[in-house]
This record gives C-alpha cells, sequence and structure tokens, in this order.
C-alpha cells in the first residue's frame, strides 16, 4: 500500500474516530475534481459489530463511521438486531451534549490557539502561500482561519471535501442511531463529554498538526482518494484494511496524535464498557463508536477479549474474526 501521508492518516482517521460536532465545523473548499457519485442499488454495509458477554449481560460494540451517504442506508439485519436487544445506546458524545448550542462555541473556543500565536506564526510563508492558494479556488482567503489551529482547519478541508464527494454528518451512522433511539424511546448516553473529546484533539502535538495540514495542502487529490477508499472498506466491513488505513500510518506518522485521540480514549472507556457488562443482569447495551476505536491491539475489541469476556463478530458476510 503507497505510503499514507500525515494528513491522511490522522484526519481521515478523526472520520472513524470521533463523535465530533461535524455541523459546528465550517466547510473549507472542496476538491478540484468532480465529485464520485455515490454508487446506485448497493446492499447495506457489512457491519463492523462485535457482541461481548459474560454470563449476566451483552455490549454491542459498532463501528461507526462518522460521515456517510444516503446510498449506506439501510442498516443491515445485525444492527438492526443488536438495535432491538439493546435496552439503551451509548455514543461517544451524550446526544444531548451534541445538541446543545453551546457544543459549537466550545468547539472554536478549542480551535483557538491558548499562547497568543495565529496560523501565520505556525506555519512557513510558503505553507501560508499555498493554503492560501486552495482557499482562492473557492472564494475565500487563508485569512478567514488564521485564528484557527491545524486540526481545526484539517476538518474543515475533510468536510468540503466529503461534502462535495457526496457525504454528510447528517448521515452518519451515529447520528442515524441517535435519531432511531430518540423514536423508539430509548435512553442513550455517551463514554465521554464533549470537554474531554476536545481536550483530546487540542493536546495534539503543534508540530505533528502542521506536518498534517502541509501533507494535505502538498496533495488534496490524494486525500479525496483516501477518504472514498476508507468508506470503501467501511462499508465492506474489512478489518484489515480499514486498520492499515485509519491506524498503522497514523501510529507511525503522527504517533503522539494517536495516543491522544485513540489509546487514552480507549483506556479511559474500557472501565465503563466493563460496568455495563458487571452491571444489573440482562442490562443489554449498543456502544456506537467510531470504528478505528475497535480495531487493532489497542481497541476496545481486543481490549475486552484480553480481560476474559466472551467476544464474537457479528458479521453474515463474512467468516467470525
Amino acid at each position: 500500500m503507497p505510503r499514507m501521508h500525515a494528513f491522511h492518516a490522522f484526519t481521515l482517521a478523526a472520520l472513524a474516530c470521533c463523535g465530533l460536532p461535524f455541523a459546528a465545523v465550517a466547510a473549507g473548499p472542496g476538491p478540484d475534481a468532480a465529485a464520485v457519485a455515490p454508487p446506485a442499488g448497493e446492499a447495506s454495509p457489512v457491519p463492523l459489530l462485535w457482541k461481548v458477554s459474560d454470563p449476566d449481560n451483552t455490549v454491542y460494540l459498532l463501528g461507526s463511521f462518522h460521515l456517510l451517504r444516503s446510498s449506506d442506508y439501510p442498516t443491515g439485519p445485525e444492527i438492526d438486531a443488536a438495535f432491538e436487544d439493546a435496552e439503551r445506546v451509548v455514543f461517544e458524545i451524550p446526544p444531548a451534549a451534541l445538541a446543545d448550542p453551546a457544543t459549537g462555541m466550545k468547539m472554536l473556543k478549542a480551535s483557538g490557539y491558548a499562547d497568543g500565536r495565529s496560523l501565520s506564526k505556525v506555519l512557513t510563508p510558503e505553507q501560508l502561500q499555498q493554503l492560501d492558494e486552495m482557499f482562492s479556488k473557492s472564494g475565500q482567503s487563508v485569512a478567514s482561519v488564521e485564528a484557527y489551529e491545524p486540526w481545526f482547519i484539517n476538518l474543515s478541508l475533510v468536510m468540503g471535501m466529503s461534502q462535495a464527494l457526496g457525504f454528510s454528518s447528517a448521515d452518519g451512522l451515529d447520528q442515524h442511531l441517535i435519531a432511531r433511539a430518540a423514536g423508539a424511546g430509548k435512553p442513550s448516553d455517551g463514554l465521554e463529554s464533549i470537554d474531554q473529546q476536545l481536550a483530546a484533539l487540542d493536546a495534539m502535538p503543534m508540530e505533528e498538526q502542521v506536518i498534517a495540514l502541509t501533507d494535505f495542502i502538498e496533495d488534496p487529490a490524494q486525500a479525496q482518494a483516501e477518504l472514498v477508499d476508507m468508506h470503501d472498506a467501511w462499508r465492506r466491513g474489512d478489518v484489515e484494511a480499514l486498520t492499515a488505513l485509519a491506524i498503522d500510518e497514523m501510529k507511525a506518522e503522527t504517533p503522539e496524535s494517536y495516543r491522544r485521540v485513540n489509546v487514552e480514549r480507549n483506556d479511559a472507556w474500557l472501565p465503563k464498557v466493563e460496568a455495563m457488562l458487571d452491571g444489573e443482569s440482562g442490562a443489554e447495551t449498543l456502544v456506537v463508536v467510531g470504528a478505528m476505536h475497535l480495531l487493532g491491539e489497542d481497541g476496545l475489541v481486543d481490549k475486552l477479549s484480553r480481560a476474559g469476556y466472551a467476544v464474537e463478530r457479528l458479521c453474515e458476510a463474512c467468516t467470525a474474526d
């Protein structure tokens, strides 16, 4: 597999990792190439869904992709069955926080510089010029993002790119299930607060943020191709391919960012999932998190298996992992 740039590893992983209120992110410029039309008439995506159980309880772990197309629905029978069996649904962030108008302001505050710097102080003049040329193609200017840290600009660029490709946060699997849980009267909650999630992003080293943004500026077409590749791997339920796209390169290219946004958060969530399993008998729970959090040796699936719980993948279209 060709080397994935730091931007692609870090920012595309966010689509399978962070349950951010993407509606609060201003869309950056889209790609120069014509948008790729979503395929028509496809079967439902193969779910990244695991059943974790002890003698008393079951927790279903479902790997989400936070920006999807309407053609990615309906969900398949495995997800439908897990949803029906669950008494409650737990997401990365409580749905009430995502709907809170204050959340967008928190995100904008976290995206700013706490030390008085600005974008022109962390990028070189050449990098700023390249970024300004990119924004100017859509009638925007780099001056409009001068106050924002590179991680937030990366997400803005991904939003513009994804929208041009037909993706939407409103169609994300977590948003779909938030609405479905509300309609079914199922209680819902979160594994962390919006403040904790934003703190993880804001704690990524500035050096790694700059490397990631620079990589996108130099090769936006490759970012577009890799977004499509990651979505395709998610649709296929391809654990190996998605691990390579969302985890392996991020660990190699931006290791501290990987530790902050994935490993530390998984470690904080693990006892909360274990408490669901060790709690009142018969209280089944569906946990919906970015797919990245379930994959690899740092993922919740392996961690729970090593902790001694029974773990099986629920996938009619593939053999059990």
